[in-house]
């Protein structure tokens, strides 16, 4: 499996499974945060896609492995 371009929805849904909540929104970003402390943003911009680039970014900022990451993707 590779990482490819998610919508932010998708992303915001696949975190909130694992327990992250928004935290607080800020213009066109969703700011999620987790109980543990973990913080990621998540740029919301309509009819466009998060990059591979980002949801890397995303993916250590939840400190997530790889695969980890791409399955929860893949469930949402």
């Amino acid at each position: 499996m590779s990482l490819r371009p998610q919508t932010s929805r998708k992303v915001i849904k696949s975190l909130s499974n694992l327990g992250f909540e928004i935290a607080r929104k800020h213009g066109s970003h969703v700011i999620m945060k987790h109980a543990d402390g973990r913080i990621t943003v998540i740029p919301v911009h309509a009819r466009e896609n998060i990059g591979v680039g980002l949801l890397l970014k995303i993916m250590i900022d939840a400190k997530l492995e790889r695969e980890e990451f791409i399955k929860l993707l893949a469930k949402t």
